[in-house]
């Protein structure tokens, strides 16, 4: 009985050692000429944390139901400051948290689109931000200039300057990251409309690995736009057992046909993208 106790407990200290060590060595890797992003499982919502070059870029901030986990997981990370923030758009699943994240970490400058939504989170969100004297710089198409330091290059596509539409998605910001010869799209909320223009612009929408818009939707990621970015490798970030039942198939059917990999974080967690600039590598906590 004794020797069994010990086992689980020696058991219990690998687990830990090993956790302690994954989390040491990608809050170390932007020191070492690689780029590392975290698609971070924040359930039915957005959060994208960026690092390359000591810099610290956060793309949305997911649901304020999954707080802790986000705190918890940034802490891990040693995360002290963002050099960066954008908030895609201003639906609770992308900004519920960011009135936390504004308050807790040091933040350089603040992105959204130019619009404004009748939510406590959205009115938390601009206390927040007021309350640090930090301003909105406003994301829009070719307006916006986010530098990550050497052998990156950060592109605007969506939203357009003068957007007006009744549906918040329309303003999902659309970005591409460029690191050497590595590849990122970011898609955020948008859908089949804003798809459409970026296509009808002849943009070069071509990455390694795109993160589908609006939860696999079928409303987003057509068939002729996931043709276009052509990659090798898509992540999906969504909550497990939604309300809504995401991913839709019709996505999950393009993803297929085009024999792209695809990773979720209902199924796979948290997913953490390693790239040299040549070579891309994926992890994920749940594997």
């Amino acid at each position: 009985m004794k020797k069994r106790k010990l086992f689980i407990l020696n058991l219990i200290l690998v687990f830990i050692i090993c956790s302690l060590n994954y989390f040491q060595l990608y809050s170390n890797s932007s020191l070492n000429n690689e780029m590392i992003i975290h698609y971070i499982d924040v359930g039915q919502g957005d959060c994208i944390l960026i690092q390359v070059n000591e810099k610290n870029l956060l793309i949305d901030s997911g649901s304020s139901s999954n707080r802790n986990e986000l705190l918890n997981y940034l802490t891990k990370l040693k995360i002290k400051k963002f050099d960066y923030i954008i908030a895609t758009h201003p639906h609770e699943d992308h900004i519920g948290n960011m009135d936390t994240i504004i308050k807790r970490f040091d933040v350089d400058k603040f992105y959204s689109p130019k619009v404004t939504h009748p939510s406590i989170c959205f009115e938390n969100m601009v206390n927040a931000l007021i309350d640090k004297s930090l301003k909105i710089n406003i994301l829009a198409k070719d307006a916006s200039k986010i530098n990550l330091g050497e052998n990156t290059n950060v592109e605007i596509f969506s939203p357009l300057k003068n957007m007006i539409s009744d549906n918040y998605n329309d303003y999902s910001s659309v970005i591409k990251l460029t690191f050497h010869n590595n590849s990122f799209l970011f898609t955020g909320d948008a859908e089949v409309y804003t798809e459409n223009q970026l296509l009808s612009d002849n943009i070069d929408l071509k990455s390694d690995i795109i993160k589908i818009g609006h939860h696999g939707s079928k409303t987003s990621t057509s068939y002729n736009f996931l043709h276009e970015v052509n990659p090798s490798f898509a992540i999906i970030s969504v909550g497990e057992n939604n309300t809504y039942d995401h991913p839709s198939m019709d996505t999950l059917l393009n993803l297929e046909l085009m024999n792209i990999q695809t990773y979720r974080t209902d199924l796979n967690g948290t997913i953490i993208v390693t790239s040299n600039g040549n070579t891309i590598s994926i992890d994920s906590l749940k594997d």
